[in-house]
């Protein structure tokens, strides 16, 4: 029997949704590919990073499949007043530097996958430094929580939503309206590394396919080619792919 998708239960997640919804539909157009695509129960979302909205188009397409999106976000994000409380209550997970925090993290992570709901990753860690946007080298973190939980890792791209507010921009830019496309794609095969220790060289294959499907789908969306190279934000250039940073 295939089980029915986690139906979110917190009454601040569901006023969230009714607020936030309405006004995404009001400033955006938006075309959704492969929404069905995403799994039933828990299971990771890895995105790539364009601009500061991006977590609500995101949350959008994954909330309006039925399943509940929670962010590993920064820790310092939750100590500013009023909105750290938000977060808070709308389950999003704080993700700190210090061992006890990442353990911590790591536990309600995994209590979110067990009880259906999608955690959501920016592998990059940050908005994408790459000067055309493509995304960026990714980080060792959300390949380290796929291989430990087991769970489904399926990326989700978009293309188009910095034209209602540019990277690092302030001021949004509603006319005329913009448009974007956002697209799920199959979940990235790691079934083969799963069973194998997490040595560095394990979870940088891992993440090297999870690099590899953010760019194919962000190419597929913006019907180019993606570069040779991949931006790395510590050097400030492009690099060969099969390189990968920890965190």
């Amino acid at each position: 029997m295939t089980p029915p998708r986690h139906t979110p239960t917190s009454l601040s997640i569901r006023a969230a949704a009714n607020a936030v919804r309405p006004a995404l539909n009001l400033v955006l157009s938006k075309q959704w590919d492969g929404l069905d695509r995403l799994p039933r129960g828990g299971f990771i979302a890895v995105a790539n990073h364009i601009t500061e909205i991006d977590p609500l188009v995101v949350a959008h397409a994954v909330y309006s499949s039925g399943s509940t999106p929670h962010f590993l976000a920064k820790d310092s994000l939750f100590r500013i007043p009023v909105f750290g409380g938000m977060l808070g209550r709308l389950e999003q997970i704080p993700v700190a530097r210090d061992q006890r925090g990442a353990q911590r993290s790591l536990h309600q992570a995994r209590e979110a996958l067990a009880a259906g709901g999608a955690i959501v990753i920016y592998p990059e860690g940050t908005l994408t430094r790459d000067p055309q946007l493509w995304p960026m080298r990714a980080k060792t973190g959300a390949a380290r929580l796929a291989l430990s939980t087991g769970v489904p890792v399926v990326p989700i791209t978009h293309w188009g939503v910095q034209g209602l507010l540019a990277p690092y921009g302030k001021v949004p830019r509603i006319l005329p309206r913009p448009r974007y496309r956002l697209r799920v794609g199959d979940p990235v095969d790691v079934a083969d590394l799963r069973e194998l220790p997490s040595t560095r060289k394990v979870l940088a294959r891992a993440t090297e396919r999870i690099e590899d499907a953010l760019t194919e789908g962000v190419a597929a969306l913006r019907g180019e080619e993606p570069p040779e190279l991949i931006w790395d934000r510590a050097l400030r250039q492009r690099v060969p792919r099969r390189q990968v940073q920890e965190g």
